[in-house]
């Protein structure tokens, strides 16, 4: 596969270059090519979290002897889907489900590690990778049944899923309100200004801060919104510019946008079907259009509807979220299943 001369972001699994994608590998297997470019051993990286092996009622990630967490989080896909058996012997081991959508996530890690990134793009942070702790408590403890109804986000920001594994995961909703702890690890190469603090970063992300704080006032328990809901985003991978500045999927150049919303759109489709999903909410019109387009063929159909983002961008959003997100899931009929009986 031409690699340009382009550089590997470590920990991403992603290279600075140009943008070709060759044939993915049969889904039973994912295999990773060998480290080049330019490298940065996770091994010298900070771990950011609480200690001790158990808190908050979720024990940590358990695993074999011989494979250290350090190492775990540095590979970007084999040692991940390696260790997966072991995860299932944690004392709240994931369901099948929740195992196997872990699966499919790493699979679609797997053909994200052959793209090729150029300018804008100077940092790529994959939180599937340094903070799969967080993660995976995260699909564990709320994707052991089937799902009616999917929220989609796009991707990581840099406050949000980049610090917690957590989709739209704003740190204090994540610690405080979902229950999710775990260590964090620094990607390999980390943007001065957009440090990786995990759990202990002060600062709040708007966007997590009004979602899941409408659906905390309108559930009272997550327990509530999850029994019929999960949380996803449709693309793993956060772009900054060399300045720090979030760069959206929609803004990468064409070709190497479409190769990598078109691997997200092949897991996306994989994974309402392995949840059963029957409605798919686009929190944003970019999550809605890739979900209509994903799905378009999908046999039972599978409706796709768009949701307003949150966004502090959106002056819509910052005149009241809140009260538009709740006017638009009457419109849908979702707020019997949003409210305790």
């Amino acid at each position: 596969m031409p690699r340009a001369g382009g550089a590997r972001f470590p920990g991403s699994g992603v290279h600075a270059g140009s943008a070709e994608l060759s044939s993915p590998p049969p889904p039973q297997a994912c295999h990773q090519r060998p480290q080049e470019g330019l490298h940065h051993p996770v091994s010298s990286a900070r771990i950011r979290g609480l200690p001790g092996d158990k808190l908050g009622g979720l024990f940590f990630l358990s695993l074999p002897d011989d494979i250290s967490m350090t190492n775990l989080l540095a590979s970007p896909v084999d040692l991940l889907e390696e260790s997966l058996p072991a995860l299932q012997k944690l004392p709240c081991s994931p369901s099948n489900l929740a195992q196997d959508f872990l699966e499919e996530e790493l699979r679609l890690n797997a053909e994200l590690d052959k793209l090729q990134f150029s300018e804008p793009v100077g940092y790529i942070y994959n939180p599937l990778k340094y903070a799969l702790e967080l993660h995976q408590n995260y699909v564990s403890r709320y994707c052991q049944g089937p799902k009616e109804v999917l929220f989609l986000g796009m991707n990581p920001g840099p406050f949000g899923m980049a610090q917690t594994g957590v989709p739209f995961g704003e740190v204090s909703v994540v610690r405080d309100w979902l229950g999710i702890v775990g260590r964090v690890l620094t990607p390999p190469q980390e943007h001065p200004k957009r440090r990786v603090l995990g759990l202990e970063c002060p600062q709040s992300e708007v966007s997590g801060a009004r979602f899941w704080g409408f659906f905390r006032t309108l559930c009272g328990q997550p327990e509530t919104f999850f029994k019929h809901c999960f949380v996803h985003n449709l693309c793993p991978l956060l772009f900054l510019a060399p300045t720090g500045r979030n760069i959206t999927p929609a803004e990468l150049p064409a070709k190497q946008r479409e190769q990598l919303l078109g691997a997200c759109d092949a897991a996306l489709r994989r994974q309402v079907q392995l949840l059963g999903v029957r409605l798919v909410v686009g929190v944003g019109r970019l999550a809605e259009q890739r979900a209509r387009r994903a799905l378009a063929d999908i046999v039972p159909e599978i409706q796709v509807e768009g949701l307003l983002h949150p966004s502090p961008r959106s002056p819509q959003a910052n005149r009241g979220w809140e009260a538009v997100a709740r006017e638009r899931l009457k419109e849908l009929g979702l707020m019997p299943l949003l409210t305790v009986e």
